[in-house]
């Protein structure tokens, strides 16, 4: 992968006034800036992640989530990137918790 441009429609290379990073140097940057925050290793396929959970998050059809994650077969989307979790759900959880560790009157 090295020397690719990554395909990125959030700015333009032209407004910048320079290219876009390479693979290389994104992943470079990014392995600096995770170790500066303490958080570890941070991989560049986080992101497809981050991207799947935002847009369950929002609402979007899982056949939308689908053609824009670019999975050939829904299940993909469905299984290996299903382990959303949405605000709803964490409403949820939140109530079945507090249900639980309420005391009787």
């Amino acid at each position: 992968m090295s020397g690719q441009y990554l395909k990125c429609r959030l700015y333009s290379p032209l407004k910048l006034g320079r290219l876009p990073y390479s693979y290389t140097g994104f992943w470079r940057e990014l392995e600096r800036a995770s170790k500066e925050a303490g958080i570890g290793h941070l991989g560049t396929h986080a992101f497809r992640h981050t991207y799947r959970t935002w847009l369950d998050a929002v609402g979007t059809p899982i056949a939308v989530q689908q053609k824009l994650m670019r999975h050939s077969d829904i299940r993909r989307t469905m299984n290996i990137y299903g382990d959303v979790v949405t605000d709803e759900m964490g409403k949820a959880h939140s109530k079945v918790v507090g249900l639980a560790l309420s005391r009787p009157a």
